[in-house]
């Protein structure tokens, strides 16, 4: 049986002002967006740092962490999404939430765009796709060879080992982890 191409998804805002709003994309059968259990455990570490806070959804695919994060009282939001159907039901799905005016949405590779960026944000969420375990490495040193981090990174991996060796070679602190079916979400602050 082969895989459909372009099907059409969706996924709940667990909570804040969307709370219950329904994010709708398409995008190939890669897209695995952030489990539920996994995003609210996610929000609570993240809830006191959230308010006014500029955040950058590196791989945004379905953009539940991005707009997640603007229900949950970010000022602004960056998500940058290569594919485009994936892109194109991000900027439905601001419009659709009428918060286009505190998003950048972004059709561009994360890298190339990260080094010409000028900007840094507080939280930045990498949730690359799982068959390119490598983007998690080449990500963040680009994030902070350009010191675009500036408080918190979220990521998602297959084991607790990729995130702790993350940790040790880019002298960050991961504070919190937890896992959830195949994937390991781990917290990191930057050591400032």
């Amino acid at each position: 049986m082969s895989q459909r191409k372009n099907t059409s998804q969706q996924v709940r805002i667990i909570g804040g002002k969307y709370k219950g709003r329904k994010l709708r994309f398409k995008g190939d059968q890669t897209l695995r967006p952030t489990l539920g259990r996994t995003r609210e455990t996610l929000f609570n570490w993240l809830r006191p740092h959230l308010p006014g806070s500029q955040v950058l959804d590196a791989f945004a695919g379905s953009g539940a962490l991005g707009f997640e994060a603007l229900s949950h009282g970010a000022a602004q939001i960056t998500l940058l999404e290569s594919n485009p159907h994936t892109h194109k039901s991000l900027v439905a799905g601001a419009s659709d939430l009428g918060v286009d005016n505190q998003c950048h949405i972004l059709r561009t590779d994360t890298n190339s765009y990260l080094r010409q960026c000028t900007s840094a944000f507080d939280i930045i969420f990498l949730d690359p796709p799982f068959n390119a375990p490598e983007l998690l490495t080449q990500t963040l040193e680009v994030l902070l060879q350009h010191k675009q981090a500036r408080h918190l990174i979220y990521a998602e991996a297959r084991t607790l080992f990729l995130l702790t060796d993350l940790a040790e070679n880019f002298d960050l602190s991961l504070t919190k982890h937890t896992k959830s079916g195949d994937t390991v979400s781990g917290l990191f602050e930057l050591n400032n």
